[in-house]
């Protein structure tokens, strides 16, 4: 193992707060395995970037020698987590989060080191809880450190409902560190709060408790909001390595060190070199964004995919070439209506390319749409059949379709 000072240094590359430091440290410096605890509730299958941020934390603790364990949710998903909502979380089935824990496992293992992981689903001691044994749990706890929470106080002051099941899900998320005997949680920031019950929750029983490792939300592709699919600026695990790589070509300059810390796999002294060098201007951003693409395709595929996937990225958005093998060929009716014109914004929506004839308009407007990359002048939402038969129409950047 690394000294503890240089361990507690990668370590905190790129987190948000450690509660308390100190604690850390004193444990790094008894030389054993640490137990690291990340607990999920499976509420979604599919997982992107924003959500690998804490499983790559783990996978850096674990290449410092110490031991994860990848707690399944299947116990307080049933009650939903309260976390950063505004309303209740609707409850999902023990059916539904099975589906998806088992795609979300997948996943995770395209990061974690198996060897190192210990997998457990927190419902084989939860629902095992009889009255008795829940009511001592919840005994350690008042309502009024439960509305100290800013979710639970904000909806309280505001009227807003709150059901009672609500309050035993930061108890339940505790009790699962005295399980598993934790002396490391990672969550959000927006988890400090279930993160301290833990830690409360354990000193309370006698047991040494756990320190708190929060990181923060990863922006998307937009640079503003948080990483979602709702918001459509998500890079997905499951991503094809050409939209991967596309997508991290996408974002903002001012975020590429804090993708390298949260995202990458390039160690944190390499990582703090290049933000020196992007500080002076001794790097440059676009060729720092190719490596930073580069990096996050092999993490998921491997090397020559990732190499593979900048060859692509170069000819078609660089150099505006077109692949043959992206093209995608519809059967379109290009029948013409009285006008002698075939609606092109509605040929979009038939062939995928958009959601709407609306959205399309949209993108014809502003010149997102090319025929044999020529772009299409502004309410080009009608035109001659002949000009498409047989040709290349591209839709945004990276979308082709030949109509026959």
């Amino acid at each position: 193992m690394l000294s503890a000072e240089e361990q507690l240094h990668i370590i905190k590359s790129g987190v948000a707060e450690i509660v308390p430091e100190e604690a850390l440290l004193k444990k790094l410096k008894e030389e054993r395995p640490l137990n690291v605890k990340l607990g999920v509730d499976p509420t979604a299958p599919d997982i992107h970037l924003g959500h690998a941020v804490p499983l790559r934390k783990l996978r850096t603790f674990q290449d410092l020698g110490h031991q994860v364990i990848l707690i399944i949710g299947d116990g307080t998903a049933l009650i939903g987590d309260p976390s950063g909502r505004n309303s209740t979380r609707p409850q999902l089935t023990p059916e539904q989060v099975a589906e998806n824990a088992q795609t979300y496992v997948d996943q995770a293992f395209q990061i974690l080191d198996p060897d190192k992981t210990t997998l457990v689903h927190n419902a084989d001691w939860l629902l095992a809880l009889n009255l008795e044994g829940l009511l001592k749990i919840a005994s350690n706890f008042t309502v009024a450190r439960i509305l100290e929470r800013d979710d639970f106080h904000n909806r309280y002051t505001g009227g807003l409902p709150i059901g009672v099941h609500e309050f035993l899900y930061p108890m339940m998320q505790a009790y699962d560190s005295v399980q598993i005997k934790a002396d490391v949680e990672l969550g959000g920031t927006d988890q400090l709060f279930n993160l301290l019950a833990g830690r409360e929750l354990m000193e309370k029983m006698g047991m040494e408790p756990q320190v708190c490792l929060t990181l923060p939300l990863l922006e998307g592709t937009d640079g503003v909001q948080k990483m979602s699919k709702s918001y459509g600026n998500y890079i997905g695990l499951t991503d094809e390595p050409n939209d991967m790589f596309g997508k991290v070509m996408s974002i903002p300059d001012e975020l590429l060190v804090k993708y390298f810390r949260l995202a990458s796999t390039m160690p944190v002294d390499q990582i703090d070199a290049l933000e020196a060098a992007l500080a002076a201007g001794d790097a440059d951003p676009n060729q720092t964004k190719r490596s930073l693409g580069r990096n996050i395709v092999a993490a998921y595929y491997d090397e020559a995919t990732a190499q593979a996937a900048e060859d692509h990225f170069v000819r078609t958005v660089v150099n505006k070439e077109v692949d043959e093998a992206d093209i995608v060929e519809f059967s379109a009716d290009l029948a013409p209506n009285d006008e002698g014109l075939v609606y092109l914004a509605k040929l979009l929506v038939d062939c995928g390319a958009v959601a709407s004839t609306g959205e399309a308009r949209r993108l014809i407007d502003g010149g997102g749409v090319k025929v044999n990359d020529q772009a299409l002048p502004a309410k080009s939402y009608n035109v001659d059949p002949s000009l498409l038969a047989g040709s290349v129409v591209t839709a945004g950047k990276r979308k082709h379709y030949r109509f026959v």
